[in-house]
């Protein structure tokens, strides 16, 4: 018998062994493992004709993984008021170059739910057109937008005539209104007080409320507490391209929301620029993203929608998954268990 260090470890075995033998004896396969005798590579093809000699340190390494893994968590579909949709993403339909891109980049984001505005001069456009000639009514729920109201009366007067249209058309996009009631032209931020006369009133007229509000907390949970189907906090103003500018707001609005009520649907809607907002929105915890701008303005819209359809998805599974914790020092991926040991000089 002969004693040799393998891996570390003493351990006795037959004399005369051969570096093939011992792979044999030990089970390895010996195309899946490298073997290192006193530090010095013995190729596979010398395998069979180096033989092991008493006090012989060996190392046999394999591929571990740089990291482990785990399987993806199954999601549930977004839920708001009497509607369910598998994508997170909602998109608008203005702002866009024509009504040909705007239906390339709906198909494109993989959206199942787009917003349209209640406008009287713009029944068609310079061709005549109707927009919804180029909407599938049998595809998308219409989501319709009080979008221009500047007072509670005005966001009333057209959640009314979208119901009217939309019952018409027989989409059920007519259950429900997204309320937007302006303070002024210039920030676009929403009137708090009006906002939530308006969604009072809305509620009491039998519609699903989807609320544009701002990150303020307190004033989200009384339009929850008003019957508000979706308290929907901007991430900055409408159209401004800057993304989320107070997440630490944002976390504490969704921590009040979801207080006792984790499926209770709260949106960001609008201010998200590009791919990395909308991943940023989701990562917080939000069930969705609404906007607009983002993709139409975009250098190339159709591109961008791909990118906004990818990132919501990306990071809807980062939250679901959980990050690992920020920390000061490095981790190591790989195990630091069954290293080769190093001489430190």
């Amino acid at each position: 018998m002969v004693k040799l260090t393998i891996n570390g470890e003493t351990r006795s075995l037959p004399d005369s062994l051969t570096v093939a033998a011992l792979l044999a004896q030990l089970g390895h396969d010996r195309r899946r493992v490298a073997v290192e005798v006193n530090r010095e590579v013995v190729p596979a093809d010398r395998q069979s004709a180096c033989t092991l000699s008493p006090g012989d340190e060996v190392e046999i390494v394999t591929l571990v993984g740089g990291g482990s893994s785990d399987t993806l968590p199954t999601d549930k579909p977004l839920v708001v008021g009497g509607f369910q949709f598998h994508s997170r993403l909602i998109t608008g339909t203005g702002k866009y170059a024509n009504y040909e891109l705007m239906r390339d980049c709906l198909e494109a984001s993989a959206c199942e739910v787009t917003t349209v505005a209640i406008r009287r001069e713009r029944l068609v456009d310079k061709q005549g057109r109707n927009i919804l000639d180029f909407l599938d009514l049998k595809r998308y729920t219409i989501l319709p937008n009080t979008a221009g109201c500047f007072n509670a009366e005005d966001a009333i007067r057209h959640a009314r005539l979208a119901r009217e249209l939309l019952t018409n058309l027989g989409n059920p996009g007519a259950k429900w209104v997204k309320l937007e009631c302006l303070g002024d032209a210039k920030t676009l931020l929403p009137d708090p007080i009006d906002t939530l006369k308006a969604a009072e009133q809305l509620v009491k007229e039998g519609f699903q409320v989807l609320v544009y509000t701002t990150d303020d907390p307190i004033l989200a949970l009384k339009l929850k507490k008003a019957g508000a189907a979706s308290v929907m906090p901007a991430g900055s103003p409408i159209g401004s391209g800057q993304g989320i500018l107070n997440p630490n707001n944002l976390r504490i609005l969704i921590e009040y929301l979801k207080d006792g009520d984790p499926d209770y649907p709260v949106i960001v809607d609008a201010g998200v620029g590009t791919a990395s907002d909308v991943s940023m929105a989701m990562e917080l915890g939000y069930d969705g993203v609404l906007l607009n701008t983002g993709i139409a303005h975009a250098q190339d819209p159709l591109k961008m929608a791909w990118a906004m359809r990818y990132a919501c998805e990306a990071g809807r599974w980062a939250y679901l998954a959980g990050r690992i914790p920020k920390k000061l020092y490095a981790t190591a991926s790989s195990p630091m268990e069954g290293r080769i040991a190093a001489t430190v000089r």
